[in-house]
């Protein structure tokens, strides 16, 4: 059977049981073993077996538990209160004025979070009742933390990162790095369009408050030190070389208990309740990536990447135009399924064509997750615009629609890092250099 039938096969599959409702991990499993099954003579059992083992016994994969947990502690301290305090006071002579608390706020937490759907539930927890009522525009308000809760995903310790390293085989300190620079550039784009909106609709942002004097903003400073010294430390201490990921991600979640302690709220439930909320989320991701992990052997087994790769390459592709499809196709892809999933189901199959046009790897992991962050705020299957319309209680047509010039935004930031590569190569050949 031709490649492209058999994968025609494959996918219609996979869909047909993602659509059943069958869970992500049982359907990659699944699909796998129709294709082992069916057109290969390699040992199923066998394969299975070792694969699942190898996918769930790696070192780096030890990193993943421990920094979901870190962020599960600090999502049950005082650290979005502290966030919005801190935050509020430098920012009001700047057009916009609190409406950057959102992004400021979002991007500060996604360093401790790592996930999408926490960052914007736990900022938007904080400032959505604070800007609708003082006054602030209701839908720029949702827009800027759909957009900025997806900064979750990029700025490290990023989750999805590190299952892009477990996948691919790639350093994931390289990759934490990596996303630095972008996720930064983000940031002021975010910011950057909030204050032309403002400049251009001056009568939809309240009016500024009295001048804040400079104690109330060094009493803010305080307030933000210790969570911004432990991003800091997570960061610093593996892009220097002094700890690996998995062991920063060990004193992250040390510090993180202290820091819950000495805010108050560390107790036996709220201890009791993230390191719960961490296993379920562990497991759940272990569990794809044991199916991603035999799904991408099934494919080598079938040949379907190697032939697939072949036919691109025939089509003789520019770099640019086989990113151009990537885009859509991902863009597409994440409508439905959530952004680790993407990254895990689609690896074994892209990568090779990747490599064969010479693109970097890890310039590449920045992109998908650049990609699948616009997929977050993109209906019917946009994790974040799931978490506003709860918070909201609009319509999640509504949410959407306040996200639109955010998802314009990630689309200029992929324009960006595809014309400027060195934005997400250039601190990982410096941290390879000093190494």
């Amino acid at each position: 059977m031709e490649a492209t039938a058999l994968s025609l096969l494959l996918v219609v599959l996979l869909f047909a049981l993602l659509g059943s409702g069958v869970w992500v991990a049982f359907a990659l499993l699944g699909v796998a073993m129709v294709a082992m099954a069916l057109f290969t003579q390699a040992p199923l059992g066998q394969v299975l077996a070792t694969t699942s083992w190898g996918s769930s016994s790696s070192w780096a994969l030890a990193a993943l538990p421990l920094f979901i947990w870190m962020g599960e502690i600090l999502f049950r301290t005082r650290l979005s209160e502290d966030l919005f305090a801190g935050l509020a006071p430098w920012l009001t002579r700047i057009p916009g004025r609190l409406l950057h608390v959102n992004i400021l706020g979002c991007g500060i937490f996604a360093a401790v979070s790592g996930s999408s759907a926490a960052t914007a539930a736990t900022i938007g927890k904080m400032s959505m009742p604070e800007l609708i009522g003082r006054g602030y525009d209701r839908r720029m308000a949702i827009g800027t933390l759909a957009g900025s809760g997806t900064l979750g995903l990029l700025i490290p310790p990023s989750i999805i990162l590190i299952v892009y390293g477990v996948a691919t085989e790639e350093s994931i300190a390289r990759l934490f790095i990596a996303g630095v620079l972008p996720g930064v550039m983000l940031v002021l784009m975010f910011m950057g369009y909030v204050v032309l909106w403002a400049l251009l609709n001056p009568k939809r942002v309240p009016a500024a408050a009295a001048d804040v004097a400079w104690s109330q903003r060094i009493v803010g400073l305080r307030r933000l030190a210790p969570v911004v010294l432990l991003i800091a430390g997570v960061i610093a201490s593996i892009y220097l070389g002094i700890a690996s990921p998995t062991d920063a991600a060990a004193v992250g979640v040390l510090l993180s208990l202290v820091l819950s302690w000495l805010s108050g709220t560390l107790t036996r439930a709220s201890f009791v309740a993230s390191l719960m909320g961490a296993t379920r989320t562990s497991c759940m991701i272990a569990f794809i990536l044991a199916g991603a992990a035999f799904l991408s052997v099934a494919m080598g087994f079938t040949g379907i990447p190697r032939r697939l790769a072949e036919g691109m390459s025939a089509l003789e592709l520019s770099p640019h135009m086989l990113i151009v499809a990537l885009t859509i196709f991902f863009v597409v892809l994440g409508c439905f399924l959530d952004g680790i999933s993407v990254v895990v189901l689609t690896t074994s199959v892209i990568l090779p064509m990747v490599e064969a046009a010479g693109i970097d790897r890890i310039w590449f992991g920045i992109y998908i997750v650049l990609v699948v962050e616009m997929a977050q705020i993109t209906p019917p299957v946009g994790f974040n615009l799931f978490v506003l319309q709860g918070l909201t209680g609009d319509d999640i047509l509504a949410v959407a629609r306040a996200a639109l010039p955010f998802f314009v935004i990630l689309l200029v930031a992929v324009v960006v890092i595809v014309a400027f590569p060195e934005l997400a190569t250039w601190l990982p050949a410096r941290m390879a250099a000093a190494g």
